[in-house]
């Protein structure tokens, strides 16, 4: 058994993931695209891991979108996206929200109809090792 270690951006929260992570899923859905700012959500998905939260237990906020599953958790203070439990048995973790490696490549992207026009041709964007000068 892996464990897994992450944290927030302002380091308030901090948890452990004791346990594989059964996929990985990019997900285009316009739900995520709203709630990343971006192209696609990254989450890790576990059926078996267990969340164990360090610290900041009391600073993880969580939303569900009524009438949706979409849900995520967040720390209070950064924003950051942090691990959720949406249903009973069922962990999904931000991949970015990670601190320890991960190796797993992603399984698939989905809910690939909605992704973002600009997606398509990111292979055409210059690369920088860092902010552009």
């Amino acid at each position: 058994m892996s464990d897994h270690f992450g944290s927030c951006l302002c380091g308030t929260v901090s948890f452990q993931v004791k346990g594989e992570f059964e996929s990985f899923y990019l997900c285009h859905c316009r739900h995520c695209q709203k709630d990343t700012g971006s192209a696609y959500a990254a989450n890790l998905f576990s059926h078996f891991a267990k969340l164990v939260w360090q610290s900041g237990a009391d600073a993880v906020a969580s939303f569900t979108l009524p009438g949706t599953r979409h849900s995520r958790s967040f720390c209070k203070f950064c924003g950051s996206a942090l691990p959720n439990a949406p249903v009973a048995g069922l962990v999904v973790v931000p991949a970015g929200c990670l601190d320890s490696q991960l190796t797993m490549l992603p399984t698939a992207h989905i809910f690939s109809s909605s992704k973002a026009v600009w997606d398509e041709r990111l292979v055409e964007v210059p690369k920088f090792e860092g902010l552009p000068t």
